[in-house]
């Protein structure tokens, strides 16, 4: 093991006066960033451990507005009571990754600051239009997500947390790797007062993306018998040893109904 000097914030400011120091990272969870730190493709000088500071944890329900801080876990996502009832969907979506090692350990901010392609979060921040504050700004998420591991965020931005309304009616469906339980292709939907977004992870070539055909389809029908026969483009999908672009963009469809049957049961 290389050295590394290793840092503990208290705060959001002293992770951000820390995060300047060297080739600095920050230190989430640590699911992405340690397995990559074992085999050598990433060697930061410094890691700036983000886990004891109270301000970035935790869920908040306010009628319709949730706010999750961004050093929530996923097991704390999955069993908010209070999120359960405003919006499963999420808490549903937070079940699902992983195991209980990574669920334990995993947060939402590290997860959509590394925007893996097959990540869940993504594809619910975008289909619920969710808003990622920074310790300097505030991004929409159609402006975030960026593509394959890259975001909106700049040097010595830190994610704090990210917000939404809660949509009238909403399911996240995906068919998942049963070794590493990522997305082969995962779906989620939403209905709001604004209309149907639906967001697709595991699929895209560029990483999370929303299908248009698919929410033209809802917009006029919000049923699971809308998407009879819809055929998505198998274009700028994803071929690799898992699946082809053409039994993605089956699946896509197949996760897209199986969603919506979910979110009007």
């Amino acid at each position: 093991m290389y050295s590394v000097n290793y840092h503990r914030a208290a705060s959001v400011n002293e992770a951000a006066k820390l995060i300047k120091s060297g080739d600095a990272k920050l230190l989430s969870g640590g699911m992405t960033l340690i397995p990559a730190m074992k085999t050598r493709l990433a060697a930061p000088s410094d890691l700036v451990d983000l886990s004891r500071i109270k301000e970035l944890q935790g869920v908040k329900v306010s009628g319709k507005t949730i706010a999750i801080g961004a050093g929530t876990t996923h097991h704390e996502v999955a069993a908010d009571e209070k999120l359960k009832k405003a919006c499963p969907a999420l808490a549903h979506l937070a079940s699902l990754i992983g195991d209980p090692a990574v669920r334990y350990k995993g947060t939402i901010g590290g997860s959509i600051a590394n925007n893996d392609p097959a990540a869940d979060y993504p594809a619910a921040l975008l289909a619920l239009d969710a808003t990622i504050a920074t310790n300097k700004r505030e991004i929409g998420a159609d402006k975030f997500f960026k593509g394959l591991f890259e975001t909106a965020l700049k040097d010595g931005e830190i994610i704090t947390a990210v917000t939404f309304t809660a949509p009238a009616k909403a399911a996240y469906e995906k068919f998942r790797n049963p070794a590493s339980r990522y997305a082969i292709a995962g779906v989620f939907v939403a209905k709001g007062k604004d209309g149907v977004r639906v967001a697709v992870t595991g699929a895209g070539d560029d990483g999370v993306f929303r299908s248009k055909e698919i929410e033209a389809a809802l917009a006029k029908n919000f049923a699971a018998a809308a998407l009879d026969g819809m055929k998505v483009p198998a274009k700028n999908l994803m071929s690799d040893i898992h699946a082809s672009a053409d039994y993605r963009a089956n699946l896509i469809a197949v996760m897209a109904k199986r969603a919506v049957a979910a979110a009007n049961a």
